[in-house]
């Protein structure tokens, strides 16, 4: 009996298909503490097999095979001979950073070698680790490997669980279809019960660089558009017949696909369906736009323009509407031409970056100014006396001051952001020109609607009291509102002209405004403005001045710090701002200023961002541009569970601030 089992042993020693095992153990290097490396390999007859286990700090990342636009993949260099390598990769996550996409890894990682004809067992060679955080690490390890070493005993294990996530040839979609149209990569997708939160990764065509996919799933079909520019970032290369692999990841599980690259579209162009929706929406937009916040002395034209129609025909009311609307509809016309210019100039595009100049916040200024002062009754709007016979009002106010009206109510109103209006300008500055106007006038429109309601309906505007001496007030209020208005404008050239200069100026409007009423004996309008002026004059003194325990830790917006903080596990809350927009004001004290949503933004794994946009910057335009928005006040939220990130309402609410916050949390 024992020299049958000495025998059967001695059978099973001299077998060829024994399993031998090597361990490099951990490797480090001392110029890079942020990375360690692992190589364990077991041999079977000629073949190999070999675990590359990667361990990365907390915040560092390595790459896929195909890095993106940026990076290195992981390579070994061999010193003995090692043919037929064949490296098997699991699904990447993709990564932006400062503009620029790629695919890779981060945390714990472990990559299967395979090795055919290995005609050495004692293997050496280096392996070449690109490592990333702010900053990028090339680190090289040596290593050997020795395949007579004993087996480890989780060998086996840990390589079919490291094989496991590796991408399969199929079981995700039922069809896949890739075409390059129009200097874009389209992709269709059709997969049996839907699709949860896909992902495509791809290995770029030589000569080509791929931006990151525009996905969108309706029902079983996934669709994606995928921007093509050489690998300098310039003319796309023409990629049809060629072959595209990809990995396609949903839900768990990932696909790796190969297939030829075709001709025909995939993705249906809706452009002209498109078109008509936005138009939808432009017009939905400039109408919500009355409703807005910033409208404040608009308001105050507009009830201005209907206290003068008391005791008018008709006829008179609509002229003087229509004209009004005119100047509307003239308004967006004329900011469709400065986009224009912008755009052909090369500039960056977004609503309300006039107020960002301060040639035209000083020019704003004297117009509000004398808009106040014809509230005051103290300069009034005319035609010119040929034109005035005609069509002049009974009120002596020609249908020039209405179409003044109009025209600057536009402009008064685009520091503010509505409901709508971000999504119709976005699209418009992304069009071809003649969409961009087209869409600039349902914009235009829709504002004007309301007084396009009353030119209609003239009866509208004698809803209001009969005239007495009730106007004259009335008039007196909407002057305050207009001046504050004017003063308002002042304070935003500050960032441009300093506080002494916005003083100075703020000081001479004052005392030419109250000279201007005592010298026309309405020293009870002098008084009320004067006091008015001196009250809100110490109330913004002391709105300028936040208390240190209200403050919160704000830090400069940038994509590296969105995408550390994610690194880390933290939530990221973006805050796109300027002095100019009102309805960033409104949303900081009705809501970023109240105690829960301090509290929650206060939390320790919340880094806030913010971008202030009061005068031009470029980094932010360009932040906003990649995320499909002209406009503030912008707010996003990013976390572990959003790492795409959540774009929240132009009109924060404090509900959607701190469900976000908590729903982007691990």
């Amino acid at each position: 009996m024992n020299l049958f089992i000495r025998s059967l042993l001695l059978l099973l020693v001299s077998c060829t298909s024994i399993v031998h095992a090597a361990d490099t153990g951990w490797l480090r290097n001392a110029q890079n503490s942020h990375a360690e490396v692992r190589l364990r390999s077991a041999s079977h007859g000629a073949d190999a097999q070999i675990l590359l286990d990667i361990r990365l700090e907390n915040g560092w990342k390595t790459y896929w095979r195909s890095p993106g636009e940026g990076g290195v993949a992981p390579e070994i260099r061999w010193q003995t001979p090692a043919s037929n390598a064949t490296w098997y990769w699991p699904a990447p996550a993709r990564f932006d950073v400062s503009g620029l996409t790629t695919q890779g890894y981060k945390g714990n990682i472990t990559l299967p070698i395979e090795l055919e004809e290995v005609s050495d067992k004692k293997l050496a060679g280096t392996l070449t680790l690109s490592t990333c955080s702010d900053v990028c690490i090339l680190t090289d390890f040596p290593f050997t490997l020795d395949l007579d070493q004993q087996a480890a005993p989780d060998f086996a294990r840990d390589y079919a669980q490291a094989m496991g996530q590796i991408p399969a040839e199929s079981g995700l979609t039922d069809q896949l279809d890739v075409s390059n149209v129009n200097g874009e990569l389209q992709i269709r997708a059709q997969r049996q019960g839907g699709w949860t939160k896909p992902e495509l990764f791809f290995d770029y065509p030589q000569g080509s660089m791929l931006a990151a996919p525009q996905i969108t799933v309706k029902g079983d079909i996934l669709s994606a558009r995928v921007a093509i520019t050489d690998e300098w970032g310039e003319a796309a290369p023409d990629l049809r017949g060629k072959t595209l692999s990809l990995v396609v990841v949903d839900a768990g599980i990932a696909q790796q696909t190969s297939v030829i690259i075709g001709a025909q579209p995939l993705v249906s162009d809706s452009t002209s369906q498109t078109l008509w929706s936005v138009i939808w929406v432009a017009l939905l937009g400039g109408l919500i736009l009355n409703l807005m916040p910033c409208v404040l002395p608009v308001l105050a034209i507009k009830l201005s323009g209907l206290v003068q129609q008391q005791g008018q025909s008709r006829r008179q009311t609509r002229q003087q509407f229509l004209a009004s609307s005119a100047g509307i509809l003239f308004s967006f016309l004329l900011l469709a031409a400065l986009m224009t210019g912008l755009r052909l100039s090369g500039q960056a595009l977004g609503w309300g970056i006039q107020f960002q100049s301060s040639g035209f916040l000083l020019v704003m200024v004297l117009v509000m100014f004398f808009f106040t002062a014809s509230l005051f009754d103290l300069l009034h709007f005319r035609l010119p006396s040929g034109l005035n016979t005609r069509l002049a009002t009974q009120g002596g106010s020609g249908l020039l001051g209405h179409f003044g009206q109009g025209a600057f109510a536009t402009l008064l109103a685009t520091p503010c952001s509505a409901p709508f209006l971000g999504t119709a300008v976005a699209y418009a500055l992304t069009a071809p020109l003649p969409q961009l106007w087209l869409l600039f006038a349902a914009l235009g429109i829709g504002m004007s609607l309301p007084w396009l309601l009353v030119a209609a309906l003239p009866g509208l505007a004698r809803c209001l009291p009969r005239p007495g001496r009730w106007m004259v007030h009335l008039r007196t209020l909407l002057g305050l509102l207009m001046l504050l208005a004017t003063f308002w404008l002042v304070t935003l050239l500050i960032p441009h002209w300093g506080e002494s200069f916005a003083m100075v100026l703020g000081g001479v409007l004052l005392l030419v405004l109250c000279g201007w009423l005592i010298q026309r004996r309405a020293l009870q309008q002098a008084g009320v403005v004067f006091i008015t002026l001196t009250l809100v004059g110490a109330v913004f003194l002391m709105t300028r001045i936040e208390p240190e325990e209200e403050t919160l830790y704000w830090q400069p917006l940038t994509e590296a710090a969105i995408n550390q903080a994610l690194e880390q596990d933290k939530r990221v809350f973006v805050d796109v701002t300027a002095d100019w927009c009102i309805t960033c004001k409104v949303n900081k004290s009705r809501v970023l200023n109240q105690p829960d949503v301090r509290a929650a933004l206060k939390a320790d794994d919340v880094v806030l961002l913010r971008g202030d946009w009061t005068q031009p910057d470029p980094a932010i335009g360009e932040f906003l541009r990649k995320r499909d928005r002209v406009a503030i006040p912008f707010n996003q939220i990013y976390g572990p569970a959003l790492p795409h990130g959540h774009i929240l309402s132009p009109l924060l609410s404090r509900e959607a601030v701190i469900s976000t916050l908590s729903e982007a949390k691990k």
